[in-house]
């Protein structure tokens, strides 16, 4: 089971951080990667970190301003967003071994 957190309403330019934890299995042997789903569109990928070493990806609509990391120990992978954008705004979803969670939901507006 996954477990995403963090989401809330912020003002353009701000942050947040999201976490998704996993519970019944572990982190450890699994890339991670979030998704964000804006009202009526599908839903994008927008960073990924691998299992071997940590290798990280991002969209470019999040590059330089979105950071994925993970702890292994703790379960949880995390999604440091700054600068974020009204066009940010959605549901942020973790895929890990197959598996959603039910998504956290991010609004950027003044």
């Amino acid at each position: 089971r996954l477990e995403e957190s963090g989401g809330g309403l912020v003002q353009p330019g701000g942050s947040l951080r999201l976490s998704c934890v996993a519970s019944g299995f572990s982190f450890r042997r699994y890339a991670v990667r979030w998704y964000h789903q804006a009202s009526g569109k599908d839903r994008e990928l927008i960073a990924s970190i691998s299992a071997v070493d940590d290798t990280t990806g991002y969209a470019d609509s999040v590059k330089g301003r979105f950071t994925i990391s993970r702890d292994d120990d703790k379960n949880t992978v995390y999604l440091q967003m700054n600068h974020l954008k009204p066009e940010d705004t959605g549901v942020y979803f973790c895929y890990v071994a197959a598996l959603w969670g039910q998504g956290t939901q991010v609004i950027v507006s003044s």
